[in-house]
């Protein structure tokens, strides 16, 4: 944990994408250059708000990250860059990092921005829906696909969409609205992603689709669009009405309440008093937060028409009854660093996150110029039976040199996949009994081509993102660091017990004991405070033995003791009382189960020199920080240092 800490701390992101030009070389190390933009952002990001640019803060830190750079030279030169474990560990992050970069910046991040930027608008959407499962058999989606398409012609031709919704789509609410949702926003629910997409791109009033989600064809029309209303925070009196009726009586009440509140009435006693609505009644008439679709077009309309916190609507008709609404609060929309984690959240959960990371697939296919041999492929496939299903096969011990595919001048050769099946031998045996191998051979095939085609996308981030390029020779020159000095200062500082040794004789004076107390501390049980005096008289004269003896009866302890020695300072009781032997402290009563303490002063020891023994974590660590020194001052007489003073002058503000 320590290790990856330090790592860490000496790991510094160039962020700064400059020509040479632009980007010239503040310093080297022999002949190993250290450019402007590496120097400013790592010095802004230590420095936080304190990067003044000033000359003073520059140089105190060009000489800390000069000082880094020394010892990462030196740890070249140890050729601990050839150490396999080393070399294994970066390896080992840098497939993680490549792995979470790619996914981040092709997938997750772009999802998130395009999510954010869409919940900004509402959109009013209509729609004709024909059923099919994303299961379903390649006829019965053939079938769905022509039914949708017949209905798209008829609207192609002039029909009114409302109409043939009617008729045609299998969303049964259909017959009542004509196709209508309604106003929806970003993120649409899981599963329809391709829907949502239309939906935004889609130009108002004109057709969309046919468009595939995980349950049906859908053709759609955009309405109509709209900033985003968010949500607000509500609460209503609801006189209850029966739909398609009429009720004057319930009319007149509503208007008196509405009059009442104008002239100041108070709006959550008229809602308990008033309110039919039992479940927010008693609450004031308090419905919480709500946003588009949650209640009816005429009750969401008026609410957001409220201008203020604390206005309120005119008497409002919905299917249910006689409203009043007043505005308790509105949420904003989120600023997009506050709204990144949570839809990260969601969207990591939706399938839109492994529809976009098929499409990554695809356009490393397209950039890379994939090609693959599909007559070897099926050619494999016709060879296998039904021990392909089972742990018993194996692939071709001849290894055949055959590619299968390859992404630009990386190739995978048919023995590559084999290895690959075989090594997969739970994906061939989870698919059970019946499916043939040609299906097994293709998922897998499918799966091996997606692990590829990351591996490729992997080998050019270097080359494709500069950024990446330098976080991960950042985080080698942290492993190098860390390991140089775990060899030349720490480990040596702890086994070099010769050095150690002259090194705390050498500063003997600055390990000092300050004088000291040795002290016991007796505790009495609680339900014995009969015997405190008696004890306290006791320990004034008799050793602890014969205390024990005297008070403890048999297995029954009355009386604990412990010992301890206190440096002046260190105990609170002890620094108020007068050192001398045989002096007893207060009586303290432990809070928790109600027993009493004191302390006695056995012995008062004057100040001396701690032994190594004594002193050795102390020491350790002194011991360390005077081989840091030393080691940079060599380095400083063996590496030549050379900077740039003109563009250092330049930076200075």
């Amino acid at each position: 944990m320590i290790k990856h800490i330090i790592i860490f701390l000496c790991s510094f992101t160039i962020l700064s994408q400059l020509s040479a030009q632009d980007d010239p070389v503040l310093f080297t190390v022999e002949d190993t250059p250290v450019h402007v933009s590496e120097f400013k952002y790592i010095y802004t990001k230590t420095n936080g708000e304190k990067a003044d640019f000033s000359k003073k803060s520059l140089e105190e830190y060009l000489d800390l990250y000069t000082k880094f750079k020394l010892k990462v030279q030196k740890a070249r030169e140890m050729k601990l860059d050839t150490i396999p474990t080393l070399i294994n560990e970066l390896a080992g992050y840098r497939k993680q990092l490549a792995n979470s970069y790619l996914i981040d910046r092709e997938v997750t991040d772009k999802l998130i921005e395009e999510a954010y930027a869409r919940s900004k608008e509402d959109v009013n959407i209509s729609h004709i829906m024909i059923n099919c499962s994303e299961n379903a058999t390649p006829a019965d989606s053939l079938k769905a696909y022509n039914k949708i398409m017949e209905i798209k012609k008829k609207l192609d031709a002039g029909g009114d969409f409302a109409a043939l919704a009617k008729e045609f789509s299998d969303d049964k609410s259909a017959k009542d609205n004509g196709g209508t949702i309604g106003f929806i926003t970003a993120l649409f629910p899981n599963g329809f992603y391709p829907l949502e997409t239309a939906a935004y791109n889609a130009q108002v009033n004109k057709v969309a689709g046919p468009v595939r989600t995980n349950i049906a064809y859908h053709l759609l029309k955009v309405n109509e669009k709209r900033p985003a209303r968010g949500e607000i925070e509500a609460a209503h009196i609801l006189l209850r009405v029966p739909k398609d009726k009429e009720d004057p009586a319930a009319k007149s009440r509503i208007d008196s309440l509405h009059k009442v509140l104008k002239k100041g009435g108070n709006f959550g006693e008229l809602a308990k008093t008033f309110s039919k609505d039992k479940g927010s009644a008693q609450k004031e008439g308090y419905i919480g937060f709500f946003g588009i679709n949650r209640y009816e077009r005429s009750f969401e309309d008026a609410a957001f028409a409220l201008k203020k916190d604390g206005d309120f609507t005119k008497p409002i008709r919905s299917s249910v009854g006689w409203h009043i609404i007043k505005r308790i609060s509105k949420k904003e929309t989120e600023e997009f660093d506050l709204a990144k984690k949570r839809l990260q959240n969601k969207i990591q959960k939706d399938k839109r996150y492994q529809m976009a990371k098929k499409a990554m697939v695809v356009r490393i296919k397209k950039d890379s110029g994939f090609k693959e041999d599909e007559k070897l492929l099926e050619k494999f496939t016709a060879s296998l039976d039904e021990e392909f299903m089972t742990h018993k096969w194996k692939a071709d011990a001849s290894k055949p040199k055959d590619v299968l595919f390859n992404f630009g001048k990386q190739k995978a050769t048919l023995a590559d996949f084999q290895d690959y099946c075989q090594r997969n031998s739970r994906t061939r045996m989870r698919m059970g009994k019946g499916v043939q191998a040609a299906d097994v051979v293709n998922k897998l095939y499918k799966d091996y081509i997606n692990d590829k085609a990351l591996e490729h996308e992997e080998s050019m981030l270097d080359d494709k993102y500069p950024e990446f390029k330098a976080l991960m020779r950042e985080y080698e020159e942290g492993i190098l660091l860390f390991e140089a000095t775990k060899v030349l200062v720490w480990d040596k500082a702890s086994q070099d017990t010769v050095g150690l040794k002259a090194f705390h004789e050498k500063n003997t004076g600055k390990y000092q004991w300050k004088e000291r107390a040795v002290v016991s501390t007796y505790t009495l049980r609680a339900e014995n405070i009969d015997k405190l005096n008696a004890l306290r008289k006791a320990a004034k004269s008799s050793s602890q033995d014969k205390i024990m003896k005297k008070f403890n009866d048999g297995e029954r302890k009355v009386v604990s003791v412990k010992d301890y020695t206190f440096e002046k300072g260190q105990n609170e009781v002890l620094d108020k009382m007068k050192w001398e032997a045989g002096a007893l402290s207060k009586i303290e009563e432990n809070k928790r189960d109600k027993s009493l303490n004191f302390m006695k002063i056995e012995e008062v020891l004057p100040p001396g020199e701690k032994t190594l023994s004594e002193a050795r974590g102390y020491v350790v660590a002194d011991y360390q920080d005077f081989l840091e020194k030393d080691w940079v001052k060599s380095l400083k007489e063996n590496y030549k240092v050379k900077v740039n003073q003109g563009v250092f002058d330049g930076l200075v503000k």
